[in-house]
């Protein structure tokens, strides 16, 4: 029986798992960054919307760093957790890990990133994030 979870992070849990898909390729064929970039967003937010207790919006990405290609067929496992917390804002680390190969399995570390995400309230304005 094949492990699944081999070469991912031992005991953390994924915010998010999703395959690269051909929808997802730039002109090369290769998984366009953009929609790389797209679900370090949706990962980070998640931990984000929790310790915030609310909504929150992206207001920067801080960093982010490609460091190997995706490709299409790679199931990316991306964790996110809460690194900082301001007054109304929020910075989330996020890693992203492919799997890939299934008849030979590999998992590599793809990217790593760091984010600013400010809670807000129903209006839109910023709002204070709960203490603890």
């Amino acid at each position: 029986m094949i492990d699944h979870e081999q070469g991912l992070p031992a005991h953390r849990i994924p915010v998010l798992r999703v395959p690269a898909t051909p929808a997802h390729t730039n002109l090369g064929g290769d998984i366009f960054g953009g929609w790389i970039m797209s679900q370090v967003d949706i990962a980070g937010s998640i931990p984000a919307v929790l310790r915030a207790r609310g909504r929150v919006v992206t207001v920067a990405v801080n960093a982010m760093t490609f460091l190997k290609p995706v490709f299409v067929g790679d199931i990316l496992s991306l964790y996110a957790d809460v690194i900082e917390v301001g007054h109304t804002s929020l910075q989330v680390g996020v890693e992203v890990y492919a799997q890939r190969n299934p008849v030979k399995p590999e998992c590599i570390k793809i990217s790593d990133a760091r984010l600013t995400y400010v809670a807000i309230d129903d209006k839109g304005r910023p709002r204070p994030v709960p203490i603890g």
